[in-house]
């Protein structure tokens, strides 16, 4: 079962009077609770098709659809919520916040994502996916006093915290050495699994290839394998 279509989708951007065509027609279907990794050299259009499908910019052509709904033609408001709420996003650098600490990441997120869990539920469930990603004895620690590996598992238990229909990643793991890699991508195919998240990923790191369920290569703007 898919939840999530991309039909025909085109991205061009203006140079003065010079126009370059980015994406070139592109159509993907994500499998529910699955891993989909896109693939492709610098230039290929990746995070592009990642960052218009995770609803940060938009196409210039083309529908794209989230459980039956046009993405591409709703108000900006209803498209924040359904960011903030259904999507979850892991990018090449954590990206913490510097004063707050992990427990407070997590708890942050789900003040943004307006759970309607209640102040008892939402502790249980930062202790629960702490644990999940082996953080729970840092919980009180700050972003600085952490290595790179535990920022980044951080990261994904903020991206996951709220229970995301799907999750983007951006290079999750080109920040990191191979061993921290091959431990990030295990956590990521676990929660997947274990919580049923359609996950969309951009790696240039073939390695990680050995953790997903699909891989979608691009080239020059067009998806040439899949």
């Amino acid at each position: 079962m898919s939840l999530f279509h991309m039909n025909n989708v085109k991205k061009t951007f203006s140079h003065g009077e010079i126009e370059e065509e980015i994406l070139k027609g592109i159509h993907v279907t994500l499998p529910e609770g699955k891993i989909t990794a896109l693939t492709g050299a610098s230039g290929s259009g990746k995070s592009t098709l990642l960052t218009i499908a995770a609803g940060l910019q938009t196409a210039s052509d083309g529908h794209i659809s989230f459980q039956k709904e046009d993405l591409t033609a709703m108000r900006n408001e209803k498209l924040r919520q359904i960011r903030a709420k259904q999507f979850g996003f892991i990018f090449q650098f954590a990206h913490l916040v510097p004063f707050l600490t992990v427990e407070e990441q997590l708890a942050l997120m789900l003040e943004t994502a307006e759970s309607p869990l209640s102040r008892q539920e939402k502790s249980k469930e930062i202790r629960e996916v702490l644990e999940l990603v082996d953080m729970w004895n840092r919980k009180d620690a700050y972003p600085a006093s952490l290595s790179g590996g535990e920022k980044q598992r951080v990261a994904v238990a903020r991206a996951i915290i709220h229970n995301p229909k799907i999750l983007f990643a951006d290079e999750p793991t080109a920040s990191l050495d191979s061993k921290r890699s091959e431990d990030v991508m295990k956590l990521i195919q676990k929660l997947s699994k274990e919580r049923n998240i359609t996950v969309l990923m951009v790696t240039h790191d073939m390695d990680m290839l050995n953790f997903v369920d699909h891989v979608i290569e691009m080239l020059d703007g067009k998806i040439v394998k899949k």
